[in-house]
């Protein structure tokens, strides 16, 4: 399939930009519906997403190249070229929750309550931006004779991207159905790192073009930390909410 969706003055625009543009903008509009519901002012949410947006691009894009560092360091002029391909979703969740951090504690707003609003459309955009891999023909999995493999230089395929993009719209139709049931504010941060952490770890393992840390894969090693520590921020947030409600109760 080309790659290219249309151009412009001589500059193609690529389907995976056109991909990924589609889903930051449908999980902005969902951000900005759940910060209405829960009573966070829209304006805060569309200034949060003007610095974490390009920021989380550009913490995907030097995760990558961290992890491929011999190469950009005789290349430098390579590191910032965004359309040579090469972007981590991992860097942009690290990149995208600390400057969320930094921005609520200048605007004096709840970390975890605005977190929860914003991170609710994040897998739905990661489901549609995933699609952006099967166009360029990358991202896929070792060989297999499943029926649903993909042909890829004439061997039949894991579709890895599908499995993740199917886990991924999975977990946003979970936490829109879950939000209004949340027992804590950051549960929807906590359960989105545990259970995108989760699956991501499962189809890691059938990839063929990791990010290496000597023998493991970087993003598994990053997703049973996930994991792990967000079983922990659930148990402790949840401990400090009875806590806090307890403690209320016995002042009423």
């Amino acid at each position: 399939m080309d790659r290219v969706a249309f151009s412009i003055f001589g500059i193609d625009v690529m389907w995976y930009g056109v991909l990924m543009a589609t889903g930051m903008i449908l999980g902005t509009l969902i951000a900005l519906k759940e910060a209405k519901r829960v009573g966070i002012k829209e304006d805060d949410v569309l200034d949060l997403a003007i610095v974490a947006i390009p920021l989380g691009l550009l913490g995907a894009r030097l995760y990558y190249v961290l992890f491929n560092l011999d190469f950009y360091l005789k290349n430098p002029a390579q590191i910032l070229n965004f359309r040579g391909g090469g972007m981590a979703i991992h860097g942009a969740l690290i990149a995208g929750i600390l400057t969320g951090y930094i921005f609520t504690k200048i605007k004096k707003i709840n970390f975890f309550k605005m977190a929860d609003a914003v991170l609710i459309g994040m897998p739905l955009a990661q489901a549609i931006g995933r699609w952006g891999n099967f166009i360029n023909g990358e991202a896929h999995g070792g060989p297999t004779n499943l029926p649903w493999a993909i042909m890829v230089n004439g061997q039949g395929v894991h579709p890895t991207f599908l499995y993740e993009s199917i886990w991924d719209f999975g977990l946003f139709i979970f936490l829109w159905l879950f939000r209004k049931k949340k027992q804590y504010e950051g549960q929807i941060l906590v359960y989105y790192i545990t259970l995108y952490s989760l699956g991501r770890f499962f189809v890691e393992g059938l990839r063929t073009d990791s990010l290496m840390i000597g023998p493991l894969r970087m993003a598994q090693v990053i997703s049973l930390v996930g994991v792990i520590g967000g079983i922990i921020a659930h148990i402790y947030l949840s401990k400090r909410n009875k806590i806090n409600n307890e403690t209320n109760i016995e002042i009423n």
